[in-house]
């Protein structure tokens, strides 16, 4: 008789795009990638830094940044309550993570989404970290890179949390009198009021293959308007076939390409 040995939980899971059986370890070292597919995995903001800035360049700014909840709100559960619960999983205060680092020896201000955190919706501290990233390249003569994944704004804030793209977006229109570089590199999802602010005004815009672009979900779109949607519609892909996103990038490229740019650009 065969001895039969149980795998360790952890080890060995299917691959949410292809349905194979793929090794944790061979997935990581591929930078969350699946090495049968190349689906991109997504990963949360500090996983994402240290896959793409050089190593021990990162410099943290704004960490000290913590949500309010101005209106008590409460749905399903309190809102201050959710978000203790986020922080808790996350380790994180919100749903960014800012700074400055280096990507192949350039110098950047960087700002990376996470996704973990209440599916990185945008409130009011998620606004003002980009605001003072975008400010911070801009008195800085640095290229501003964001890396962005989210389901848009945070509704338990409200208007607070909808005046966050204006806000950003003011911020850019500066940035961008100032001649500053502005690189979005979009990842799954990003969609909302971020893909209708900040994600949009890059002056050039990146995606991960497959990543979800767009405002309102597909089933919203199709309710709404009564109209089948084409094949494919909000993947990166169709993005940039109807010039919405100017090139997809697999995640094993991305330092390469967005040192390229920095360079094409003079900064």
């Amino acid at each position: 008789m065969v001895e039969r040995r149980e795998i360790p939980a952890g080890v060995w899971d299917s691959c949410d795009a292809c349905g194979h059986m793929v090794y944790h370890k061979e997935v990581a070292e591929n930078l969350h990638t699946c090495p049968e597919c190349g689906h991109h995995q997504r990963v949360n903001a500090r996983t994402r830094i240290d896959m793409l800035v050089d190593p021990g360049s990162f410099e943290e700014k704004d960490a000290d940044l913590s949500p309010v909840d101005p209106l008590k709100f409460k749905d399903r559960i309190p809102y201050n309550e959710r978000l203790k619960a986020a922080q808790d999983k996350t380790g994180e205060r919100d749903a960014v993570v800012s700074g400055r680092a280096f990507i192949r020896g350039r110098k950047v201000a960087l700002a990376v989404m996470n996704s973990d955190f209440i599916m990185a919706s945008m409130g009011s501290v998620v606004g003002e970290k980009i605001t003072r990233a975008i400010e911070r390249a801009t008195d800085e003569d640095l290229p501003l890179i964001v890396v962005t994944a989210s389901g848009g704004a945070r509704m338990q804030e409200g208007m607070v949390s909808l005046m966050q793209m204006a806000k950003t977006s003011a911020a850019l229109a500066k940035m961008d009198d100032a001649g500053g570089l502005y690189i979005v590199v979009a990842t799954d999802p990003t969609t909302a009021g971020v893909a209708a602010s900040f994600a949009s005004l890059g002056d050039f815009i990146l995606a991960e293959p497959g990543a979800m672009i767009g405002f309102a979900g597909p089933r919203v779109i199709a309710n709404t308007i009564k109209q089948e949607l084409p094949e494919g519609f909000q993947t990166a892909e169709f993005m940039k076939e109807h010039g919405f996103v100017d090139r997809i990038v697999k995640r094993q490229d991305l330092r390469r390409e967005l040192a390229r740019l920095i360079d094409y650009c003079g900064k």
